[in-house]
């Protein structure tokens, strides 16, 4: 192996470079509603939070075995993504909620974060799909300081996928 093909196995990657892409609304929304959920402009995010999952487990203690207690998977269950911004004059993220609320299959849409090395390169990527905008949390307001207001977004989603990046140099 060469030496750049060991560094990409050795640097980890910095957490302040990221992007969310949200695709556009799913097929099943009618027209005048997805017109209302344009592509969300890539890197308009301060934070994300929740990347993970669970697995549900149960003991079961085994008649006759003493030694140890059988952990048995139940379930399998998403965190819910939550993006953070700053408020900016456009209302997508709140036309999403909006426009799930009027619909009882949801508006849903898949999409992905991408986080980025120290060139701007694209190190891991974790997409999601069929996406809910579940709860959307405005900006805590206060006159006495000078910051920027936030706004938040929870996305409950059906699935995360660990999309493999290409390693440089293994062809």
């Amino acid at each position: 192996m060469s030496e750049p093909t060991l560094e990409f196995f050795t640097d980890p990657l910095p957490k302040y470079r990221f992007l969310v892409v949200l695709g556009p609304a799913a097929a099943h929304l009618p027209p005048e509603q997805a017109a209302l959920l344009p592509l969300t402009a890539q890197g308009a995010f301060q934070q994300v939070t929740g990347l993970g999952a669970q697995l549900e487990v149960t003991a079961y203690p085994e008649g006759g075995v003493n030694d140890r207690v059988r952990q048995l998977p139940v379930r399998h269950s998403w965190n819910r993504l939550v993006l953070h911004r700053g408020v900016a004059r456009g209302t997508a993220l709140w036309s999403w909620y909006r426009a799930g609320l009027g619909n009882p299959l949801g508006a849903r849409r898949s999409g992905a974060v991408v986080l980025l090395d120290g060139a701007g390169v694209p190190g891991a990527v974790w997409a999601f799909r069929g996406g809910l905008a579940a709860k959307w949390t405005g900006p805590d307001l206060h006159a006495e300081r000078s910051e920027v207001a936030v706004e938040q977004l929870e996305i409950a989603h059906e699935g995360l996928l660990a999309v493999d990046q290409a390693v440089p140099g293994l062809g």
